[in-house]
C-alpha cells in the first residue's frame, strides 16, 4: 500500500543508520538491501494490483492464465503449473478453483496418467489474459519508473542472488539446429 504523500525521510536509510549506531555494522547493508527489496515489492505489487483488480484478476491468477496461454495447447498438469510458478500445490489449487468458477479454465483428466489433472484455459481465459497483459504492459511494464539500464542491472543482480540461493540452475547450452 502506498501513501498519498512521500515520507520526509527514507525509513530504510534511517534503519541502516540505527543498525550502525547499535554496532551491527556487518549486517547493516544486508538489512537495508533486504528491506529495500521487500518495500519495492510492495510498491510494484500495488501498481500491478491497481491495473488487474478492475479486470477481476490478481497477479497469481494472471500468472496462471499466462502460463497456460504460453503452453502448446493451453493445457498443463497441475503439478507442472506448481513447479513452473514456484508455488505450493495448494496455492495452484486455490487459484484454479477461482479461475474455474469464473469460467476462465477447466479441469480435465490426464489422458495417460490417472493420478494427474490437467488445467485447460478456456476461450474466455485466453481473451482476458490477452487484454490484461496488454493493459499491464502499457500501464506498468513499459514505464516501470526505473531506467532501462538499471532494470537490466537489477534483474541480473537478483538473478545471481536467486541462483546462489538455489532458486534455479543455468540450463545446459543447447546446440544450434542444423
Amino acid at each position: 500500500m502506498t501513501d498519498s504523500s512521500p515520507l520526509p525521510i527514507d525509513p530504510i536509510a534511517e534503519a541502516r543508520r540505527q543498525w550502525l549506531v547499535h554496532g551491527w555494522d556487518s549486517a547493516a547493508d544486508g538489512m537495508a538491501a533486504f528491506s529495500s527489496v521487500m518495500r519495492a515489492h510492495q510498491l510494484m505489487y500495488s501498481r500491478v494490483d491497481s491495473v488487474l483488480k478492475p479486470m477481476g484478476l490478481s497477479y497469481a491468477r494472471l500468472e496462471m492464465l499466462r502460463l497456460l496461454s504460453f503452453s502448446r495447447d493451453g493445457t498443463l498438469p497441475m503439478a507442472s503449473a506448481s513447479a513452473r510458478l514456484q508455488v505450493h500445490p495448494t496455492s495452484v489449487t486455490n487459484v484454479v478453483d477461482r479461475l474455474e468458477k469464473d469460467g476462465l479454465v477447466r479441469r480435465e483428466a490426464h489422458p495417460t496418467d490417472g493420478r494427474a489433472t490437467l488445467i485447460v484455459i478456456t476461450d474466455s481465459g485466453y481473451t482476458l489474459v490477452e487484454q490484461a497483459t496488454q493493459v499491464l504492459n502499457e500501464q506498468v511494464f513499459e514505464s516501470p519508473g526505473i531506467p532501462a539500464e538499471d532494470l537490466r542491472s537489477m534483474t541480473a543482480i537478483l538473478a545471481r542472488f536467486r541462483r546462489a540461493s538455489g532458486d534455479f540452475i543455468d540450463p545446459p547450452v543447447r546446440p544450434e539446429p542444423f
